[in-house]
């Protein structure tokens, strides 16, 4: 039996099998689309709480009451997809963040010539986070202007996070 709170539904369990993320992915997408939202991202935390989260956005931005009309629709057909083989976990749904990280080829275009986050895995420079410009992106390498004097080029396999820059 499942207890029903406003934005995710919880099972009570601690073990879970999961099928494909994008076998879970492609089911939900006519559901985003119906409501003209587009799934971002799916992400899986297994443990002692199993929980899935679906994170949804749409141009213009992504809202709570968005966000709601999503796990409204989603959340007894996910029950018939079954995606843990019956086992326990909370669904949620949620906006990637304004701190989004880029997942696509289309999310570094878009920001060439923009402000960006970088967090690399190894150091470089002493250093494993910056702000610039992205200059350029292709699948191997992202190059990234820090000032007038320093532009890094950064391979991929490095790159443990880039997203927007965001000014406070």
């Amino acid at each position: 039996m499942r207890t029903v709170f406003p934005f995710s539904y919880l099972f009570i369990g601690d073990k879970m099998k999961l099928k494909p993320i994008s076998e879970i992915r492609e089911f939900l997408e006519k559901y985003a689309t119906e409501l003209g939202l587009t799934i971002f991202d799916i992400e899986v935390k297994k443990g002692s709480n199993p929980q899935i989260t679906v994170f949804v956005e749409k141009d213009g931005g992504i809202d709570l009451d968005s966000c709601e009309k999503f796990h409204k629709a989603i959340f007894e057909p996910l029950d018939e997809l079954d995606p843990t083989f019956g086992e326990p976990y909370i669904l949620n749904v949620s906006s990637p963040g304004a701190d989004r990280p880029f997942k696509t080829e289309q999310d570094f275009l878009s920001h060439v010539g923009k402000m960006v986050e970088v967090k690399v895995k190894q150091s470089i420079k002493g250093k494993k986070s910056f702000d610039g410009v992205l200059v350029s992106y292709d699948a191997k390498t992202v190059v990234v202007k820090l000032d007038a004097k320093t532009t890094l080029t950064i391979d991929m396999k490095n790159l443990s996070k880039m997203n927007e820059y965001i000014e406070f």
